[in-house]
């Protein structure tokens, strides 16, 4: 049997441990490289687009979801197009016991999803930041 002094650990070791523990940091290897298989919000072959001030959502979904601020009121914008959330006006807001028509989501310029969505309340449509609303919006992706 050969035997060899691994020169990190300082120890004798038989060339089927050195091979398993090289296998093993191997597969820790790739599984840590490897990226998220559930990426959020996402469907094959489409990128999402970012809506510039003024542009409108599809009713893609029309699913209603009640109370849907996560906490507190949440700004309803004319577009996504905001590196900073002030870049498009804000046209209404939600208020925590408000609901919303869900319609469609895209990606804004800041890397946050949007949902374009009706406040069923005041009727007024607009852009929301996913991330303050309950369910984090729409599963349908906006094709703008």
């Amino acid at each position: 049997m050969s035997m060899t002094i691994d020169p990190i650990l300082g120890v004798f070791m038989n060339k089927t441990v050195m091979a398993t523990i090289a296998a093993m940091f191997a597969v820790i290897g790739m599984a840590l490289a490897a990226p998220a298989s559930a990426a959020p919000k996402s469907e094959p072959g489409v990128g999402p687009l970012h809506a510039p001030c003024g542009t409108a959502g599809q009713n893609l979904e029309n699913r209603v979801h009640a109370d849907a601020p996560a906490s507190g009121a949440v700004n309803q914008r004319s577009g996504t197009r905001a590196v900073s959330s002030t870049d498009c006006v804000i046209v209404g807001v939600l208020q925590p016991t408000d609901d919303a028509r869900y319609w469609c989501w895209t990606l804004g310029n800041d890397g946050f999803t949007w949902t374009y969505l009706e406040n069923l309340r005041t009727h007024v449509r607009g852009w929301s930041r996913d991330n303050l609303l309950d369910d984090f919006g729409s599963n349908k992706q906006c094709t703008l």
